[in-house]
């Protein structure tokens, strides 16, 4: 493959100058512009999205590292990022992440190699400090989840108040049996999620039952085992907080589905094709995506890099069927 340099040898001038000349920039006196497009045209040059140089040499790419890219949230995060880089001419390099925090250094370290002008990042392991010596060289931006033990840029939601604010509608509706259904109850998300079903549930003098809290992966056959238990219990509750989209779509095949009051915390696709429609805890993740993206151009703009900023995004509440019944 034709390189750059391949055709600044042979129009006679350095490649920052072929990148000028590919870029449109206007400080490249004619002559020289002439000859590195023929060059161009001689050597049949198409540049390589990833060695193409951007500000400081760097690529015209931000990366992207994500837990599960399949997932709504997760995907709308990542199209949301892609729409802010094409608006800069750029391009995005999505890797996907696991919630065990298996091999995540690694990933992350093999987006960064590419000398990347951007990285956004929504962890799943804990303590990031291994960052740090990433931090003055290239714009890093943390999403729907804190980083851990550095100080990084961070867009992320009241995860406590998420929690709260879903019950409490519950209790409005006039429930007091609810339970929480929830798929990785060690993140610290959920973790987040469950303190603010508990404090709901405590200000009505309700005790947060163990055996109201259950977890499943995300499949059917879990969820369905999870959701029999609950029905099964002597006292069964008559409304479910549904800790993220994963677990409501497992939930909406139940055979129970519909028998219950139910309030999700983020929206997805279906969620107004289901029968009953689904209310739902409005996360806007395209919002955060777009939001971290513009976070990584404003840095790259900026000649002394301004301090990082934690930024707390507002989340609403939207009713639909399936929390009155």
């Amino acid at each position: 493959m034709t390189t750059m340099r391949d055709v600044a040898a042979l129009a006679g001038v350095s490649a920052k100058t072929v990148s000028r000349v590919f870029n449109g920039e206007p400080n490249v006196l004619p002559e020289t512009r002439q000859a590195v497009e023929q060059a161009m045209a001689e050597l049949n040059y198409v540049p390589n999205g990833l060695a193409t140089t951007f500000r400081a040499g760097r690529s015209s790419v931000i990366g992207v590292a994500l837990p599960d890219i399949s997932d709504p949230f997760f995907a709308a995060i990542a199209r949301s990022i892609d729409d802010v880089a094409r608006q800069n001419k750029m391009s995005t390099l999505v890797a996907s992440l696991t919630e065990t925090n298996q091999n995540e250094q690694s990933i992350i370290e093999s987006l960064l190699g590419f000398q990347l002008s951007g990285l956004v990042i929504c962890p799943a392991g804990k303590n990031h400090q291994w960052l740090e010596k990433w931090k003055k060289q290239v714009p890093i931006v943390f999403v729907d989840r804190m980083p851990d033990g550095v100080n990084f840029d961070a867009f992320i939601e009241d995860d406590e108040h998420n929690g709260y604010l879903a019950t409490k509608h519950l209790i409005k509706k006039g429930h007091r049996r609810i339970a929480y259904l929830g798929d990785r109850l060690e993140l610290i998300t959920e973790a987040l999620r469950v303190e603010g079903w508990k404090r709901a549930l405590r200000e009505i003098g309700e005790d947060p039952e163990p055996d109201l809290l259950v977890s499943a992966d995300s499949t059917v056959e879990q969820t369905t085992t999870a959701i029999d238990r609950l029905m099964s219990l002597p006292n069964p509750p008559t409304a479910i907080f549904s800790g993220n989209p994963r677990c409501t779509m497992a939930l909406a095949h139940v055979d129970s589905f519909g028998s219950f009051a139910l309030v999700s915390l983020g929206d997805f696709p279906l969620s107004e094709a289901l029968k009953p429609t689904i209310s739902v805890i409005d996360q806007n993740p395209s919002e955060l995506g777009r939001l971290a993206a513009e976070r990584i151009i404003y840095r790259l703009d900026k000649e002394n890099p301004p301090a990082s900023v934690r930024t707390v995004l507002d989340v609403k509440l939207i009713e639909r069927e399936s929390c009155s019944i």
